[in-house]
């Protein structure tokens, strides 16, 4: 029989490598709204997938369920309230960024700031979890 405490290791454990996965997508999301138009004046080949809306649709897509299960295992485990507030709002950013075709003049900007704000919350709860060994 598993103790409780086996148990919170367990979710511990994986909450951190979703943490690890939910930056890696941020940083993803961050590396298409940034480094790819410079590629795009470069290589007229990158230019298509820099202003494919699939592929920030697709990442966001991505993004979200890793982020909601981390955020849903944090509420939880009564977690942070402030890593559950960055990461749905910086989610929401992208969300914002990839579908509200009314926002397109802001785009980069609402899904820069997003993802940064995303990232910044995993990278902190991950940073908490690995100095607190929890």
């Amino acid at each position: 029989m598993n103790s409780p405490n086996a148990q919170l290791t367990a979710d511990s454990v994986q909450g951190r490598r979703l943490d690890l996965l939910a930056i890696g997508l941020s940083t993803l999301c961050l590396i298409h709204c940034l480094a790819l138009p410079v590629l795009a004046s470069a290589l007229p080949f990158a230019a298509h997938f820099s202003e494919n809306e699939l592929v920030h649709k697709l990442l966001v897509l991505m993004a979200a369920p890793v982020s909601l299960i981390v955020v849903r295992t944090a509420r939880s485990a009564g977690g942070s309230g402030l890593f559950v507030v960055a990461a749905l709002a910086g989610l929401g950013l992208l969300f914002l960024g990839a579908f509200v075709s009314a926002l397109s003049a802001y785009e980069e900007l609402i899904t820069v700031a997003g993802a940064i704000l995303l990232a910044s919350a995993h990278l902190w709860r991950w940073l908490r979890h690995r100095n607190h060994r929890e």
